[in-house]
């Protein structure tokens, strides 16, 4: 499998994404970037990036007939964070959880998007509402 390329499905694209990740669900919910770098390939994903909270990898695995995507969000002190979410041409969205109790919400879209992202965190703020 070596040299196989990255993903080509329009929905996962390779690169630098942005988004943003919520405490809880609902109206008004303060927001905290997230800046990362995801490469998907063969059904799986792995990346890195920061947040406000600090530096992180990616691993995880994604799916282009259900477009949904399961991801790891693992901090240097070894803290992960499980994400799930749904694919469309907003991004990826849905919630995270830290074991079976802490939740939230979250959007991240490719980042040359561009303004596009901006559209898709109104569009994702009412999907994270109603995943509530």
């Amino acid at each position: 499998m070596r040299g196989q390329r990255s993903e080509t499905h329009q929905l996962f694209p390779s690169g630098d994404w942005e988004g943003f990740f919520t405490y809880s669900f609902g109206p008004g919910v303060e927001r905290h970037p997230m800046h990362c770098r995801l490469n998907f390939k063969l059904g799986k994903v792995h990346g890195t990036g920061s947040d406000d909270i600090g530096p992180f990898s990616w691993k995880g695995t994604y799916n282009k007939r259900m477009l949904e995507c399961q991801l790891i969000k693992t901090y240097r002190n070894q803290s992960k964070v499980g994400y799930q979410g749904h694919v469309d041409e907003n991004g990826i969205w849905g919630s995270w959880t830290i074991g079976k109790g802490d939740r939230g919400g979250f959007h991240l879209w490719p980042k040359d998007t561009g303004q596009q992202g901006q559209e898709a965190s109104s569009a994702s703020k009412k999907k994270v509402r109603s995943a509530s």
